[in-house]
């Protein structure tokens, strides 16, 4: 099944296998192969941001329309461009929840049809647990255990992970995820979509100590809540719209500037004191809002004080991707960890 055993006495890792990964939880269709869980040989993404753009935001039946329409075009490039062939794939690894279900139920299928024609294992892996383990196939990896922070469009998560298959959440947001309150803020602004990008973009132009928004305050210390910060927005906008008409307007910008470092603000705040709680002097963060350049420079400035060393993955494994999922599966198959054909979405 295109891999071996390490021989007696070696490390008990797998060598020479080859997995393919394959992620369709939202709009990106995306397959790789990784080998030994580590080497990235091949990474394809089709995204269908262009068919979603008009209505600013994911369109469930578009997204898994289109999954229907890229997957084996995608699979079948990742192949072709790791330069191996389908029958050298040992372990097919796909994103089994959390997602949109039509988006997961098309990747799941695919992948269980593909593990049963190849005779290959089957192992569905966790969306979150993938942008964890992104930081594992870039740079220095971390060493375990460590406090990761998965904050996107659809999720903002605070995690202590003490292996890669015993994972806790400490926190959650209430409500909006960060990345859907940068998407919301930009809709509001008039602005497009998606709004992270945009959003720092003008931030960069920005004053962020001109206005003060924050963050809503949440029972729980480590829980998040940014649905008040962009109702916040929204009241701002409507009072001052005759000086917003412009998208790149001096105010346009201090908006996106100050909303922008509240937002940060409060990952760093909730992060550290969730490395304090556990006393750990890891943090790992994933998901897509890490790619934002001003996060990556705040939490870098305060590690250093706090005595906390910063995991963030290569921007282009902040967004969905497959090798974080053939990577993770990798991982946990070596833990005695596989599915069969009864993997159902969700887990």
């Amino acid at each position: 099944m295109g891999y071996s055993k390490a021989a007696e006495g070696d490390s008990p890792l797998l060598t020479d296998m080859y997995v393919l990964g394959i992620e369709t939880s939202c709009d990106e269709t995306a397959a790789s192969i990784v080998k030994d869980g580590k080497n990235i040989l091949s990474s394809v993404v089709s995204s269908s941001l262009e068919e979603h753009a008009p209505y600013g935001g994911v369109i469930p039946e578009i997204a898994s329309r289109m999954h229907l329409e890229s997957i084996t075009r995608v699979v079948d490039s990742a192949i072709r461009q790791a330069k191996i062939k389908l029958k050298d794939v040992g372990l097919v690894s796909v994103t089994a929840g959390p997602g949109l279900a039509g988006s997961l139920l098309v990747g799941v299928s695919f992948a269980k049809a593909l593990s049963l024609g190849i005779n290959a294992p089957l192992l569905g892996v966790d969306h979150l647990s993938s942008h964890i383990y992104a930081n594992f196939l870039s740079g220095s990896r971390p060493a375990l255990p460590f406090v990761a922070l998965i904050v996107s469009g659809g999720h903002t998560v605070l995690f202590y992970v003490k292996d890669l298959d015993k994972i806790d959440v400490l926190g959650s947001t209430h409500d909006d995820a960060c990345g859907e309150a940068f998407d919301k803020v930009a809709k509001i602004l008039k602005l497009g979509y998606p709004g992270g990008p945009v959003i720092e973009r003008l931030a960069k132009r920005g004053d962020p100590e001109k206005l003060k928004f924050k963050c809503s305050n949440t029972d729980r210390p480590l829980d998040f809540s940014f649905s008040g910060i962009k109702t916040a927005v929204m009241y701002f906008a409507k009072k001052n719209s005759s000086r917003l008409r412009s998208p790149g307007s001096k105010l346009t910008r201090d908006i996106a500037a100050s909303f922008q470092e509240a937002a940060i603000d409060t990952l760093i705040r909730k992060s550290f004191l969730a490395c304090k709680m556990k006393k750990a002097g890891r943090l790992v963060i994933g998901g897509g809002v890490a790619a934002n350049g001003r996060m990556r420079e705040k939490f870098f400035a305060q590690a250093g004080d706090k005595g906390i060393d910063v995991y963030f993955p290569e921007r282009k494994l902040c967004m969905d991707n497959a090798a974080m999922v053939a990577g993770l599966g990798y991982q946990l198959f070596r833990k005695g960890r596989e599915s069969g054909l009864g993997l159902n979405i969700g887990g």
